[in-house]
């Protein structure tokens, strides 16, 4: 059975411009992917765009003796089909692209050969299903099946990605005799500046980059700075920001870290996982602190979540125009102080701004985000009528909300979540799940701050319930109750140090709770009072 290699190349990409073009080891990056995937023999085809920004491309594509096939720019399933028009329906097709240099000759090798014996349609290689790195980038099919989604397709991600049609109709298969690596929390791609750097160094004392074996190449990032902590990615956890900008928490003991810590603690949460970095206008200077922290490439590998000022200064009878200056303002010192031209996602700080001003300031979002300086829109909310409110909007794909496992407010929605979930898409991230850090504290003070009676017994019910859930302490009961929920998407937990930042990644590795467990922990926590449950009604000082 014949295989080809078809290699998907392009110079726009918009995180990295021109980046298949740059060298590593004195080679350009898609010539070493090519160079690599045909290091066994493997016949090469290159696949870029007939857009003039690509003409470079195919001179040096052309002039290193590759075939160099050149079609649709967005519609790259029909650009792999039409490159490959002259071969057999039987074709084994290994798809690969220019920005993943570490797949090589004998990786595909073994690849196509399990493919073959065990007939299959469709496998890849990538990530932790894997247990290689992403960015180990190979899928497999044949070229009868891509041919057919290329006559059947009309999705725009479908023409993009070129394989979904094939994995829906076949089942998503993979490589799996490295799974026992355990490296697919690792990284390998290039998509930004600091992977470029990480690659180039990796590549650095390499002799022969065209066949360094690919297995070796992992084994070097292991040595790489802030490469993962735990054994998985950690996705769930969302890196709350409120400490980088100001002394945030009733049990703060570090205080705000220095712009260094501040950097070390947001790229150690990126490389193990961390896809979301939560800031507020309100929040000090952290979305500062995280603009700085993410130059020189990082900005690629997280969305960043910022709120909307509380708009405090903005007059209660103030017209459309003067509220739409207040939000625009608002929305452009965050661009500023993030170092971006547009944000990620935006909500309000505060649920009331969805009707105040008669909705100008929901309005104004809305055709912000329409205007493409919003990614998408969402609400932090405080109570469950706001709750209740947000789910019922559907332009609210974002909903971060305070919950813990002693917050008994919220019951009655969960149902509801569940529903808005199946209709629309709804990410829902979690807050204050140690209460801000009350829930582990050992000072009496700050028990009485937060309004409770009975410290002891509710101190003594979450150390016995840690004990009996076998949890390492109050902290890991708290998260991976909450990380449990199968309607909770992410958890927003500040961290002031790296101690504190292993110590949740860590945690977030570890088996989560059965629905059994969690049961039983609702069925007899101690039931705290409302002006516990929010802060907002906390004591200021004793």
């Amino acid at each position: 059975m014949k295989s080809v290699v078809i290699l998907q190349a392009r110079t726009n990409s918009s995180r990295l411009p021109g980046k298949v073009l740059l060298p590593i080891n004195g080679v350009p990056m898609a010539i070493l992917a090519a160079k690599r995937a045909a290091n066994t023999g493997k016949e090469v085809v290159v696949a870029t765009s007939s857009e003039r920004s690509d003409d470079s491309l195919a001179l040096i594509i052309q002039s290193h003796g590759f075939r160099c096939f050149r079609g649709s720019l967005n519609n790259t399933l029909d650009r792999v089909v039409s490159a490959l028009e002259n071969y057999d329906n039987q074709t084994v097709v290994i798809r690969l692209t220019a920005d993943n240099v570490f797949p090589d000759g004998p990786l595909l090798d073994e690849m196509e050969k399990e493919f073959v014996e065990k007939r299959m349609d469709y496998m890849s290689c990538n990530g932790s299903p894997s247990g290689l790195p992403y960015g180990m980038s190979v899928e497999i099919t044949l070229l009868r099946h891509l041919r057919h989604a290329a006559s059947t397709c009309t999705l725009p991600s479908d023409q993009e990605h070129v394989t979904p049609y094939v994995i829906r109709k076949f089942g998503a298969k993979f490589f799996q005799k490295y799974k026992s690596l355990n490296m697919g929390h690792f990284r390998c791609t290039v998509d930004c500046l600091d992977d470029y750097l990480t690659i180039q160094e990796v590549f650095r004392d390499v002799s022969d980059p065209i066949f360094e074996p690919s297995l070796d190449l992992v084994n070097k990032l292991e040595n790489k700075t802030y490469q993962p902590i735990g054994s998985l990615p950690t996705q769930r956890l969302v890196f709350g920001s409120a400490q980088l900008g100001s002394q945030y928490g009733i049990a703060n003991k570090s205080g705000q870290p220095s712009k260094s810590a501040c950097e070390a603690l947001i790229k150690v949460a990126i490389s193990n996982g961390v896809e979301y970095l939560d800031t507020a206008q309100a929040y000090g200077n952290s979305e500062e602190m995280i603009g700085q922290s993410l130059q020189d490439g990082w900005q690629g590998r997280v969305k960043v979540i910022t709120k909307l000022s509380p708009l405090l200064e903005c007059p209660d009878n103030a017209t459309e125009s003067v509220v739409n200056a207040f939000v625009e303002a608002s929305v452009f010192r965050s661009c500023s102080a993030l170092r971006v031209k547009d944000i990620d996602v935006l909500m309000l700080h505060r649920a009331a701004h969805l009707s105040a001003w008669n909705g100008a300031v929901w309005r104004r979002l809305i055709h912000m985000r329409q205007s493409n300086l919003i990614g998408e829109l969402g609400v932090s909310v405080q109570s469950p009528d706001e709750l209740s409110t947000a789910l019922d909007i559907p332009d609210i794909s974002y909903i971060q909300m305070p919950f813990n496992l002693l917050d008994w407010r919220w019951e009655d929605l969960i149902p509801k979540i569940m529903e808005t979930k199946k209709l629309r898409s709804l990410t829902v991230h979690i807050r204050s799940v140690l209460l801000q850090g009350l829930l582990t504290s050992h000072d009496d003070r700050h028990w009485q701050r937060a309004n409770v009676e009975n410290v002891e017994m509710v101190r003594e019910w979450l150390s016995t319930q840690a004990t009996e859930y076998k949890c390492i302490n109050v902290t890991d009961l708290c998260i991976s109750y909450v990380n449990s929920l199968p309607w909770v998407d992410g958890i927003a937990i500040g961290m002031e140090n790296m101690s504190q930042l292993i110590e949740n990644i860590n945690i977030f590795n570890l088996i989560g709770m059965e629905n059994e467990q969690i049961d039983a922990i609702k069925a007899c926590r101690p039931k705290l009072n409302e002006d516990t449950l929010n802060p907002a009604l906390w004591r200021s000082e004793l």
